[in-house]
Order: structure tokens, then C-alpha cells, then sequence
């Protein structure tokens, strides 16, 4: 099991710092991905979804729709 953000101190972290970390977190499993090979069936769907928002962007949910939703959901 993973250790617990409190386990790691995160926890004690603001906000953005902890925003910040995600980010660097995220970035270092980018550059990891990119440097491994992803499962051919993987790869594909990603294209396919890929290739589907290029052709029709409309199709997708605007970022502010999203964090509304999300923060919306967090004050409760």
C-alpha cells in the first residue's frame, strides 16, 4: 500500500504547494511513461481518444465546468 500523505508530510503542506507537487509528481510519471513502452492495445486507445477530441473539441467538458463541479463537491 502506499504511504499516506500524512505519513509523507504533505499534509502540512498549503495548498499550492501541495499543487505544485502534484504537478512535479505528474511531470515525473510523464517523463517516466515516455521513456517506457506503453502496452500496444494502451497506446491505441489513447490515440483513438486522442484523435476523437482533435476532430470535435465541443465533445469535451470545458476546465471550468470541471473545477466548478469539483470544488462544488469539495465544500459539502
Amino acid at each position: 500500500m502506499p504511504p499516506t500523505l500524512q505519513q509523507l508530510g504533505v499534509d502540512t503542506l498549503s495548498p499550492s504547494d501541495r499543487f505544485a507537487l502534484a504537478q512535479a509528481l505528474w511531470d515525473s510519471v510523464h517523463e517516466t511513461l515516455d521513456a517506457e513502452s506503453i502496452d500496444p492495445s494502451i497506446r491505441a486507445e489513447i490515440e483513438r481518444r486522442a484523435a476523437l477530441a482533435d476532430a470535435d473539441p465541443s465533445l469535451g467538458v470545458q476546465w471550468e465546468t470541471v473545477r466548478a463541479a469539483a470544488r462544488a463537491r469539495w465544500s459539502q
